[in-house]
Formats: structure tokens, C-alpha cells, sequence
């Protein structure tokens, strides 16, 4: 599903005591509250007034269809009035999908003549929300509360932001990975829990034989490669005379997606150490298949490849660009620390500065020829890189928030795809702290989705989150995870 075809229910709480007028008022004011947030545009999804619920039963009745309708991503409840919150916990405890409390009311202001104790009665949203949080808080539940007045785009933004990561999750766990191939050789990050990772997110993670896709390699049809390379014309700047090595990049982007789409997967891995019967490592072919919303993760990382399709589902729509990473190398002169990230060849050009251009060099890995490729400069912006890593036992998040610069440094022999960043708080500091904190040579780089949003989807899948920001000490920081070691150890 696209993200414009999810919606999200607006539950609004009341109860029967106040009679069918006030009730009636509640349920209009439910709609219109809706339909004016969906006006306005800051919404990526619809948002949907279902009902305003006076009962346990309705309740927990409106909790089986958010349940099971797959076009509900998450539910917003709203206390318009006081709705004891005993009537709430049986179906608080079966709900499966994201809750959002939005903690609001109708009016902005208190109105000095007209408030009487009729106005009371109908507009108790702040005795309302302290009982409904109140029993969220008694039931342990993973919930996301935004307060505010809910005509201000700061709260509807927020409200958006909370959608794209709910969403993050429904992908989750519908998402497949395909490995061509195991990981690298020897390497302890990229290895994990494929039990735990479909329990915990519903990723199915499973292997394809590297000569099933050769053998789609070679029936790729000579019309569709035709019609593949007209298309990177137009888009990229051809800066080689090998054209022979961007037609196999073609076949191999044609033969991939097949297999993709026809096996139901929206990510792939794969390593330069299984290549048997490819020519060339699949560069240029890896970087267009992301650039359609694919994950990838390289050396045979699936859990970064799982976690870039789900980063970019989440950022569907928006421009910043999201991709598959790596921290390459540093520029450690004094007092203005930043790193290079890049990788051999697979690199998204939803990054990219300018037009990219499609180069051919040696890659001096994997035994192949010389593969086609992107080659660009990231965009400067505000960015976070995120890392997944099984910590044995649970699954840990890691957030760092970044500056992406202009590189420093033209690179004029450096033939991949870059980007140069600051690392928050410092460069010093951020890379202790990743250390510290057991973060991937791998991660995702995205431009369009917050900390925030990843706080929100981890909370979403029951898994561990770290932030490494401006604020972040090694002292702190290093507490918190010996504290976050404990807690979940018990969990």
C-alpha cells in the first residue's frame, strides 16, 4: 500500500450521563475537527472520524475493526469530554495498531460571557485527558500523546509526523528481504536474530540462490534494456563510453526487480563475496532500485536493507532523499571534525545535489568487471543516520543527528557517490558515543525523517531507542544504556 491509502481513526471519548444533545454536539464537532485537519494539507494520510464512544463495548468493538482493517495505520484518541477510563481498558489492552492521544479542545479560548456550567459539561477536555492518560499510563501502553490546539500546524505537523512513522510500521510488518547470498565473511554487525526480527517487526528475511537471478539476467529482453537506457539518459549524465557495462546494469536492475515483485520483497542484500556467474557487482542497478523505494543493504546487512525500505516508506512523498550508508573516513583537522560517507557503489541518487553521472571504473573487489555507477555529491541539510544492531536478546535503534555539508574536498579520484556531514554534538564526542553505544558501520541516511519519527516507530515496535544528539555527554549517556541494560534484561 502507498502511504495516501492508509487512514487513521479519530476516536472521540464521552460517555452517556451528558444526554443525546451534548453527545449529538460531540460527534459533529468529531467530524468537523477531522475534516478541517485533512483540509489542510499537513496531514500525509486521511484522518477518519469513526465514532464518539460512550461504552465498553463500543469501545472495545472499535478496537477490532481498527484491528483488523488493513487500511487503518493507527488510532487518535481525543477526550472531548470526561469518559471514565475503566470503560477504556479492555479495549486499550487488545489494541494492536499505534495510539496517538491528542490531547486538545474544541475551543481555543475560554469564552468570558458564554461560560456557564452547560459550557463546562460539553467542553471538559483537560478533566478528560488527565483520566484517559491516566489509564494509559496504569496499562504500560506504547502510545505517542501530542498536546496543543489541534487548528495550529505545529500540532497537525506533528500529528503528520507521528502518521508516516505509524505507517513505518504497518510496512514493517508486511516486509519481506531477499539475500542473494549470506552477509560477509567474518563480520559480527551484519550477522542477527531473524527470529527475533520477525517477532519483534514482522520482517521475513529469507535467501535466494545467487543463480536464480542470473539466470533472469539472461533473459532479459534486448527492447527493455533499450527502453531502460533511453530512460537513465535522460536522467543522468553519461560520462563513459562503456556502454556495454551500463547495459548489464540494466539487465541486472530488470532481472532484480522482477524477482523482487514477483516474490512480494521490498528489500535485497547482497555481497562481493557470491557473485557466482554475474559479471559485475550490481551498482548502478542497486542505486535505481532504491531510488524506487527498494532497501538495500550492502556486504548482506539485512537489517539495514530492512530498515532503509522502511525509512523511505515512512518518507513517501517528501524530497530530502533517504539511503543506504557508510561511514567511510575522517577529516580530523582540529576544530572541524566531519566525516565521509560513501560506499563502493551503492549509493541512492534521491541524495544528490546536482545530476548525477554514470562513470565505469576497477572496483578492486569481488573479482569482476568494471561496474557502472552513480556518481554525485550528497546534499547539504539537517539529516540523521540510524543503525539497527542486535544487542543479543533485543533489538537496539540507534539515532544520530547530523549536519550534511558541501565536502569539503572535490575528490577529484574518488569514483562513488559521496556526502560529507558534521556529527552531533561534535564529531569527538558523536563517535564515542556510536561506539559506546554499538552502532553499525552501515546505517541509513535520511534527510526527511526525524529522530522524533524513529523514537515514535521503535516505541511502535517494542524495541530499544537511543538518541545521540547537540545535548548528548559521554557521562550521560553512558548511564542511560547501563540503565536501559537493566530494564530490558527484565522485560
Amino acid at each position: 500500500m502507498a502511504l495516501k491509502d492508509y487512514e487513521f481513526w479519530l476516536i472521540v471519548g464521552s460517555q452517556i450521563l451528558y444526554g443525546p444533545e451534548v453527545l449529538k454536539t460531540v460527534a459533529e464537532r468529531g467530524e468537523e475537527m477531522a475534516a478541517a485537519m485533512n483540509a489542510s494539507g499537513l496531514l500525509p494520510c486521511k484522518l477518519v472520524y469513526k465514532l464518539t464512544a460512550k461504552s465498553p463495548e463500543e469501545i472495545s468493538e472499535i478496537v477490532k475493526e481498527a484491528n483488523y482493517d488493513e487500511k487503518c495505520a493507527g488510532t487518535i484518541m481525543w477526550m472531548h469530554t470526561f469518559s471514565p477510563s475503566k470503560m477504556w481498558i479492555n479495549g486499550l489492552k487488545d489494541l494492536q495498531k499505534p495510539y496517538c492521544h491528542l490531547a486538545t479542545q474544541y475551543n481555543r479560548q475560554i469564552p468570558n460571557d458564554e461560560i456557564d456550567m452547560d459550557f463546562m459539561n460539553l467542553n471538559q477536555a483537560a478533566h478528560g485527558d488527565r483520566e484517559h492518560g491516566f489509564i494509559g499510563a496504569r496499562l504500560r501502553m506504547k502510545r505517542k500523546i501530542i498536546a496543543g490546539y489541534w487548528k495550529d500546524e505545529e500540532v497537525q505537523k506533528r500529528l503528520g509526523n507521528w502518521m508516516r512513522a505509524a505507517v513505518g510500521a504497518a510496512f514493517s510488518k508486511k516486509l519481506k528481504v531477499m539475500r542473494f547470498g549470506d552477509n560477509m565473511r567474518n563480520v559480527a554487525v551484519t550477522e542477527g536474530d531473524k527470529v527475533e526480527a520477525q517477532t519483534k517487526l514482522g520482517w521475513q528475511v529469507n535467501t535466494w540462490p545467487v543463480g536464480k537471478l542470473v539466470d533472469l539476467i539472461n533473459e532479459v529482453a534486448e527492447d527493455e534494456i533499450e527502453t531502460l537506457m533511453k530512460e537513465m539518459e535522460t536522467l543522468y549524465e553519461i560520462s563513459t563510453s562503456q556502454l556495454d557495462s551500463i547495459r548489464y546494469q540494466a539487465k541486472a536492475e530488470l532481472a532484480m526487480k522482477k524477482l523482487l515483485e514477483e516474490e512480494h520483497c521490498g528489500a535485497f542484500s547482497n555481497t562481493f563475496e557470491d557473485l557466482y556467474g554475474m559479471e559485475q557487482l550490481p551498482g548502478l542497478a542497486t542505486q535505481r532500485l532504491m531510488s524506487q523505494g527498494y532497501g538495500y543493504g550492502g556486504e548482506g546487512d539485512w537489517k539495514v536493507s530492512a530498515m532503509t525500505a522502511v525509512m523511505k516508506a515512512m518518507a513517501e512523498g517528501l524530497s530530502g532523499g533517504t539511503t543506504f550508508m557508510e561511514d567511510y573516513t575522517y577529516d580530523l583537522t582540529k576544530g572541524a571534525e566531519c566525516s565521509l560517507g560513501a560506499h563502493m557503489l551503492e549509493v541512492c541518487p534521491s541524495i544528490a545535489a546536482g545530476k548525477p553521472r554514470i562513470e565505469v571504473h576497477p572496483l578492486g573487489i569481488g573479482g569482476k568487471s568494471d561496474p557502472a555507477r552513480l556518481v554525485f555529491e550528497g546534499r547539504e541539510g539537517t539529516a540523521i543516520v540510524v543503525s539497527l544492531v542486535d544487542m543479543g536478546g533485543r533489538l537496539r535503534l540507534i539515532c544520530h543527528d547530523i549536519e550534511c555539508i558541501k565536502p569539503i574536498y572535490e575528490m577529484p579520484n574518488l569514483p562513488v557517490a559521496r556526502t560529507m556531514w558534521k556529527a552531533m554534538p561534535n564529531l569527538l564526542t558523536g563517535l564515542e558515543a556510536w561506539i559506546l553505544a554499538g552502532g553499525a558501520h552501515h546505517t541509513t541516511l535520511s534527510y526527511d525523517i526525524t529522530a522524533e519519527q524513529m523514537k515514535d516507530w521503535a516505541r511502535m515496535m517494542d524495541i530499544e531507542f537511543v538518541h545521540i544528539s547537540k545535548d548528548t555527554t559521554l557521562e550521560g549517556l553512558e548511564h542511560s544504556l547501563f540503565l536501559a541494560d537493566l530494564a530490558w534484561k527484565l522485560q
